[in-house]
């Protein structure tokens, strides 16, 4: 984490549109022909919900500080422009705290923070000793003091004082969703560009029918608002904290035709094409959906050639990815058998090189 980002306002739009320009070129020589991109922009600034910092002592003191690439001594920092406002607003507060109690200082090597648009806040502290009942006293005072939910590690050893997350809410479509987030697991950083995507893949599925697939569900971020659009969804994560977490969400919003099967794409692959039997799919009939839509959010690596073959085999296909040279290269295959017919770019890491993207495609 170590965004180059610039004050002037116009340079964030200019930074922009060179990743639009850069998402298109890459299309082109890939010879996948698009429709007009939507283009999603972030704030420019206090769009991050989480944020790691080393802690870096000296002459007595701890301080927040990063790395820049290629150095190996960090930098001390005082704030950080594109972290929330209340990661912002706590960071002077927690440091002050810590500096003021030696057991809480002592061997702190690193601080995360995971935040809500619902002001709620859960700090991780990340120490080179062990943790014992006078560290969780003084660790629960400060909880306390600033109103947060603190996680305590070291090696082998994570007390988590309350609770091990945080409760987010976004609004789609004019209808809110709360979703558990758990600390050290993934989230989407950007709540407001996350609404702009959950939002986009609604439209883009409102007048789907018979049965979705979704590989990578993550903590179900995209499925509780898809999920409305069709009869039941199959889902799959091979994450098992992913997969609490997204059954959690399941309930906490009501939605109640959803199956999880905790196994990863190239799995259920194997499983769809009656390849392998699992015993984590005993008790689900596969033979009882009837997939018209399938819904892939993969890693950066993209869609492993079996996959790319699974997605072929459905009307439709909504791919949201976060890496397009991946997705390029997906597309060069998918778009044998089926259109492109809506992609979008969305901006969730300003002042870096990375965009995500979705796209829509429709069987030939």
């Amino acid at each position: 984490m170590n965004p180059q980002h610039n004050d002037d306002p116009l340079a964030y739009q200019q930074q922009l549109e060179t990743k639009v320009d850069q998402f298109k070129t890459l299309m082109a020589n890939a010879g996948v022909e698009i429709p007009e991109l939507t283009i999603h922009s972030s704030a420019p600034f206090g769009f991050r919900m989480r944020a790691e910092f080393r802690i870096w002592h000296e002459q007595g003191q701890a301080h927040f500080a990063m790395n820049r690439p290629g150095e190996k001594r960090p930098y001390i920092i005082d704030d950080f422009p594109i972290g929330a406002e209340l990661i912002n607003r706590l960071m002077p507060d927690i440091l002050a705290a810590v500096n003021a109690n030696e057991m809480l200082s002592r061997k702190l090597f690193s601080m995360e923070f995971l935040t809500t648009t619902t002001q709620q806040v859960l700090v991780t502290l990340i120490y080179h000793k062990p943790l014992d009942e006078q560290w969780q006293h003084q660790a629960s005072l400060l909880a306390k003091q600033l109103n947060i939910k603190i996680i305590g590690r070291s090696r082998k050893q994570k007390l988590v004082l309350t609770d091990d997350y945080v409760i987010e809410e976004l609004s789609v479509d004019g209808k809110l969703y709360q979703y558990q987030q758990v600390e050290a697991s993934f989230t989407q950083p950007n709540a407001q560009v996350n609404q702009k995507m959950l939002t986009w893949a609604s439209d883009c599925l409102k007048n789907s029918n018979h049965d979705l697939v979704e590989l990578y569900c993550g903590n179900g971020n995209f499925t509780a608002v898809l999920a409305q659009h069709f009869d039941k969804v199959l889902a799959t994560e091979i994450s098992k904290v992913s997969v609490n977490s997204a059954t959690y969400n399941f309930d906490l919003n009501k939605v109640d035709n959803v199956t999880i099967a905790r196994l990863s794409s190239e799995e259920f692959t194997q499983a769809l094409n009656r390849e392998r039997a699992f015993r984590r799919l005993a008790d689900v009939d596969l033979d009882s959906y009837n997939f018209s839509t399938i819904f892939v959010d993969p890693p950066r690596a993209g869609l492993d050639s079996g996959t790319e073959k699974l997605v072929t085999e459905m009307d439709s296909i909504l791919y949201i990815s976060c890496n397009p040279e991946t997705l390029a290269e997906n597309l060069k295959q998918i778009t044998k058998t089926h259109q492109v017919v809506s992609v979008a770019v969305f901006d969730q890491f300003p002042w870096t090189q990375h965009i995500e993207s979705g796209v829509l495609l429709k069987r030939r």
